[in-house]
């Protein structure tokens, strides 16, 4: 029995208010998530929006340096190819890994995430935060884009989604996480992994989009809305 039938059929009144918000987890609380769960009509407004250029970037390991790429397929599409800035789209299909990328602040102190993957800081202290969410120049499109301070040099998250990036959570990668995370020891004692997994998807940084297996999404974005496929070596 998947969590949402198990409260479904709970005759207490506690579980009420417990059911309210397992509907409202995004991708729904089976481990495979089921069409009746997918907000395809927010995925197919985001993907689908009108763009004269559409990039996918798969990301699997935490590597940072895919946001610099993405940041360079933007300035490379908009001032070398001319395409206009709002006609650039950009996908980051994270999973495995890099699904932390679109976890809030909040799942990383709480489930420890820089120590559970082994991510450390310059100090080599493991990273307490989604240290790739925030921006780290003003959003200025009439800056300089050689000018290495300007929102054009800015890799963080937060800047490259106001150009048109769009972040993808994998419904997969979160469950599976999440079961590694209790069996590990890395959630607070007498915690399910179904708990976890709500958890997580119920704490995602503004924007981003739980998604079906990504890698079944992948295949979507390609065959139904014409992303060129890229992923950094």
């Amino acid at each position: 029995m998947n969590r949402r039938g198990f409260l479904a059929t709970s005759a207490s009144v506690a579980a009420v208010p417990a059911l309210a918000e397992a509907q409202n987890v995004p991708g729904g609380t089976h481990r495979v998530e089921r069409r009746a769960d997918f907000d395809e009509r927010t995925f197919a407004a985001a993907v689908g929006r009108p763009a004269q250029i559409r990039q996918l970037y798969e990301a699997l390991a935490v590597l940072p340096a895919v946001f610099g790429s993405i940041a360079n397929s933007f300035n490379g599409l908009q001032f070398g190819f001319g395409y206009p800035a709002d006609a650039i789209s950009i996908v980051l299909a994270g999973h495995g890994a890099s699904a932390v990328y679109g976890y809030s602040d909040y799942v990383w102190q709480k489930y420890r995430i820089g120590q559970f993957f082994k991510l450390t800081d310059e100090k080599g202290a493991p990273v307490s935060s989604n240290v790739y969410l925030p921006s780290h120049a003003p959003f200025d499109p009439a800056a300089d884009p050689d000018d290495p301070s300007t929102m054009y040099h800015d890799t963080s998250i937060e800047t490259l989604q106001r150009r048109g990036l769009i972040v993808l959570t994998c419904h997969t990668a979160v469950e599976e996480q999440a079961r590694t995370l209790v069996q590990q020891g890395f959630a607070p004692a007498g915690t399910s992994a179904g708990d976890v997994a709500d958890d997580i998807l119920t704490h995602l940084i503004p924007g981003a989009l739980v998604v079906p297996s990504m890698v079944a999404t992948i295949a979507v974005l390609q065959n139904e809305y014409g992303f060129a496929y890229l992923t950094p070596a």
